[in-house]
């Protein structure tokens, strides 16, 4: 099958509903700091991950979009024996790139390493991916796409109050989202979400210079 008929070929079954309904039943909060469901980010992730379907050299699937919706279940609302309720409902493939996509399986988030610890660790761990691992990478990707927008429309609301919604503040965040970019740059050469991260993050900080945290 050639990689346009692949593309062609991409649906979405019954699957991608039960992960809905999975990840609606564990994430029942909401965005850091906001009055926003956590739900919109999960399905937002997704969302990207499927438009970047026939925009990057592989097929797009179905477990693409699950893990994309799965992404945060195992470093926020569970740990390892999410990871591996994950599989057991969705199987290998998404539960690999959900564990891509995690820095820390702690059941306990009291028990998590130090902020930059894991950061680096999981920038590392990212660097170090597999060929074969660009399920991963795409969700990855999306994950920051979303998040550095959602940051920079709250900054023109909010301004530098944004910035104390995280564990660590604007310097910190950009320093993050400069190292992954790096890496997507590396992994992921001339994707189309990547060259929409790297404006967002060149315009957050554009508009926020001058401040330091």
């Amino acid at each position: 099958m050639s990689t346009k008929e692949e593309h062609r070929a991409f649906v979405l079954t019954r699957r991608f509903i039960q992960a809905v309904d999975y990840a609606r039943q564990i994430h029942t909060g909401w965005r850091k700091g906001t009055h926003v469901p956590y739900m919109a980010h999960l399905l937002g992730v997704a969302s990207l991950v499927m438009g970047e379907s026939g925009h990057v050299p592989f097929a797009v699937t179905e477990d693409m979009v699950i893990a994309a919706l799965l992404h945060d279940a195992v470093e926020d609302e569970g740990g390892l024996p999410r990871l591996q309720d994950i599989e057991a409902k969705f199987g290998k493939d998404v539960a690999k790139i959900v564990e891509g996509c995690t820095d820390s399986s702690e059941v306990d988030s009291d028990k998590k390493q130090e902020w930059r610890v894991r950061k680096e660790a999981y920038i590392k761990r990212l660097r170090e991916e597999p060929d074969e691992s660009e399920g991963t990478l795409l969700v990855s990707a999306a994950d920051k796409l979303y998040n550095a927008r959602a940051i920079l429309e709250d900054y023109r609301e909010v301004g530098a109050e944004v910035w104390k919604r995280f564990k660590r503040g604007r310097d910190q965040q950009l320093w993050y989202f400069d190292e992954l970019i790096k890496v997507y740059e590396e992994r992921c050469r001339n994707w189309r979400i990547v060259e929409e991260l790297k404006r967002m993050v060149a315009e957050l900080r554009r508009v926020s210079a001058g401040e330091a945290s």
